[in-house]
């Protein structure tokens, strides 16, 4: 998975409290799939976590809290 997208996915994930994987892939410019498959990568990482609320997913930056 390209470095560039995973920088640009953790510094646009550095703007907001959470996002969804669909808003992530439109503010970076990349198909959703892309996206996905470099969001799993960096949860493996321990770079972002995952969130769950009343069914939707979301995902941010460790210990980055709602605000």
């Amino acid at each position: 998975m390209s470095e560039d997208l995973k920088e640009a996915i953790l510094k646009y994930l550095g703007t907001v409290s959470q996002a969804k994987n669909r808003d992530v892939a439109r503010a970076v410019g990349i198909e959703k799939a892309l996206v996905d498959k470099a969001i799993a990568e960096l949860a493996k990482e321990g770079k972002i976590e995952y969130r769950s609320f009343g069914g939707i997913t979301y995902i941010a930056l460790p210990g980055k809290h709602e605000t």
